[in-house]
């Protein structure tokens, strides 16, 4: 090579360095190519065949050394969908690195377990050549919401880079979702990536291939691998050169075209100097009255609400741990560790706190110092929330059963085995019967006694993703109300099972709440709105609308009423407090700029607030 000849003329006390250094230009002037695949959707309609095709026809590119995996492995996470994409894609004949999409995570009957029992993990991180790649999904893990990067892979992600032997290493970063404000922190991650030598960003979610810029970072955007109105389907093809990344889209059985390429080089993002855009608290300085009177992080995503009795809060987190804390000043009473992420609200009747756990097992724990009294072991994840009603607990899990516990003993009433989808709501109860909608398109109105199926409600629209399942159903006046993810607020007669009216005007999605003297349902709509609605038989005019401006919202926090004050938090962590009776905004307050669970109204002054970014949190009006 010309540029090792070139040494013997080198003063000798140079030697090294030169030689480093044209080392270091034969490194760099190495070439490769690797496939990309994204958005594959097994579930959908011919997906299985789309994604045969690409991985027969990379098998038949030689020099692809891997193959990068960008999320949305399925259409709604389950098994045996994550089972048939693992089979085909361990037909590729070079190793492929793969992270989850929302698909897996906000649907996922395992709690988001499957996928790390399939794959091994959710996360990679590997060496080829000169580049360090990185690939990390934003969820959002179980909870309708944004994109959110958990704090624990925030926490991994910045050991990976505290661990770099060199801090100048490129490096590309996979992820599923654009690095932009369709993930509620986005801010961390980019950040983060200006930081170090980020070369630049591949992405799946928006089934098309485009080019961004993630505030100076160059971004990527990877085409579904399903077909859609094509013949077939395809993926990407990338070529890294000398000095350049050459991206081409690739149909099986075509030639690839060139549509996007960048410059490789070393990153200084420090020279950037225009200010990005940030979360705006300013809000905060209109309504100084409202503060947090104590705040803690458990460091894991929170995806449940709080439950309170007499002085204390409990909860539980993705780490599987469950706290109590003083409710007066946030100090950690006691805390309990499940096997696995607890997503269930729990429920408490005098001494007595119940919860599910993703580990498969109902928990009965000791108020007073987390003491196990009993747990029950079921077949799959239990994320439902339970209710107590006469001393029985009331629950539904992953492996389709709906149960009735002895509130005591932990020994069973009942078993509704009749479901064909997972639980994750929180059951309403009235007149001795139990309403509960599941992930199979289905609601169901069961005898509280014995678990007798007296009927079961379809809204008519088919696929599981438009199930009435994560609202938390209200009722008044032998009505059942619910919100669902096809737009539609319906009025069912608890008796016979039949609607009484159902509406798509107000474009409401799993989002509902009631009157604290059940004559009114409050619903929110897509956009900017809260509607108070007569919680009658006959679909009348609202009693008002309020126009609360938080935009696009498809949070599946409930709302709720407590001592004359209504309490929402939109999924930008925007809480609002309103009048029951006039809708009028009392105060907003930002508590964070993600996802809120639904609120736990202590009175209409103090609230319990629990967010993904892991925060417990008392919020007291304090005028």
């Amino acid at each position: 090579m010309k540029g090792f000849l070139f040494l013997k003329y080198v003063y000798p006390m140079k030697k090294s360095l030169i030689f480093f250094l044209l080392f270091s230009i034969q490194i760099f002037s190495q070439n490769f190519h690797f496939a990309w695949l994204s958005d594959i959707h097994i579930g959908d309609l011919i997906s299985e065949e789309d994604l045969k095709r690409s991985v027969n026809d990379i098998n038949t590119i030689a020099d692809i050394k891997f193959t990068l995996i960008s999320g949305d492995i399925t259409a709604d996470g389950a098994l045996s969908d994550l089972i048939t994409a693992k089979n085909i894609l361990d037909k590729l004949s070079k190793p492929y690195y793969i992270i989850p999409g929302n698909h897996e995570s906000k649907w996922s009957e395992s709690g988001c377990t499957d996928f790390v029992k399939l794959w091994g993990d959710e996360r990679f991180v590997f060496e080829f050549d000169r580049f360090l790649f990185i690939g990390l999904y934003e969820g959002p893990l179980m909870r309708m919401a944004d994109g959110h990067f958990s704090p624990q892979d925030l926490r991994w992600f910045d050991s990976v880079i505290t661990n770099m032997p060199d801090p100048n290493k490129a490096v590309i970063f996979v992820t599923h979702y654009p690095l932009d404000e369709g993930i509620s922190n986005w801010y961390e991650m980019t950040d983060r990536l200006k930081k170090i030598n980020t070369q630049f960003v591949l992405c799946g979610h928006g089934h098309k291939n485009k080019a961004f810029d993630f505030e100076s970072i160059p971004g990527v955007m990877c085409r579904s691998n399903l077909r859609g109105n094509q013949e077939t389907g395809g993926y990407n093809l990338v070529e890294v050169k000398d000095d350049s990344v050459f991206f081409y889209e690739k149909n099986p059985g075509t030639q690839k075209k060139l549509w996007h390429s960048l410059v490789l080089k070393q990153r200084d993002f420090n020279l950037n100097l225009s200010n990005p855009p940030r979360p705006d608290y300013s809000i905060n300085t209109v309504n100084p009255n409202i503060k947090s009177v104590w705040k803690i992080n458990t460091g894991y995503t929170i995806g449940s609400s709080a439950a309170v009795k007499d002085k204390s809060v409990y909860v539980g987190d993705v780490s599987g741990k469950f706290y109590s804390i003083n409710i007066d000043n946030g100090k950690i009473q006691w805390t309990y560790k499940t096997d696995n992420a607890i997503y269930s609200t729990p429920a408490i009747k005098d001494s007595f706190i119940v919860v599910g756990s993703v580990d498969s097992n109902i928990y009965c724990l000791t108020a007073s110092d987390g003491k196990l009294n009993w747990k029950f072991k079921t077949n799959a994840a239990v994320m439902g929330c339970p209710i107590i009603i006469n001393d029985i607990v009331y629950i539904g899990g992953s492996d389709k059963v709906f149960r009735a516990l002895d509130l005591k003993s932990g020994k069973p009433v009942w078993l509704f085995t009749g479901l064909n989808g997972f639980v994750e709501t929180k059951p309403a109860f009235y007149n001795n019967k139990i309403l509960f909608g599941a992930w199979d398109e289905n609601f169901y109105c069961l005898d509280a006694v014995n678990g007798e199926l007296l009927w079961k409600w379809n809204g008519g629209r088919k696929g599981k993703l438009y199930s009435p399942a994560a609202c938390w159903a209200v009722v008044s006046d032998n009505v059942v109300f619910i919100a669902a993810p096809d737009r539609q607020l319906t009025a069912i007669d608890i008796s016979s099972g039949k609607n009484l009216w159902r509406t798509g005007k107000y474009q409401v999605r799993e989002t509902i709440g009631i009157s604290e003297d059940n004559k009114s349902i409050y619903v929110r709509t897509f956009n900017d709105s809260i509607i108070s609605i007569p919680a009658l038989k006959t679909l009348t005019q609202p009693n008002w609308i309020t126009d609360c401006k938080f935009g696009y919202d498809i949070s599946s926090a409930q709302i709720v009423e407590k001592d004359g004050a209504v309490f929402y938090a939109a999924k930008n962590g925007m809480i609002f407090c309103l009048n029951p009776l006039t809708g009028k905004i009392n105060w907003q307050h930002k508590f964070s700029n993600g996802f809120v669970n639904t609120i736990t109204a202590i009175s209409n002054k103090k609230i319990i607030v629990t967010d993904f970014d892991g925060t417990i949190s008392l919020i007291e009006d304090i005028d």
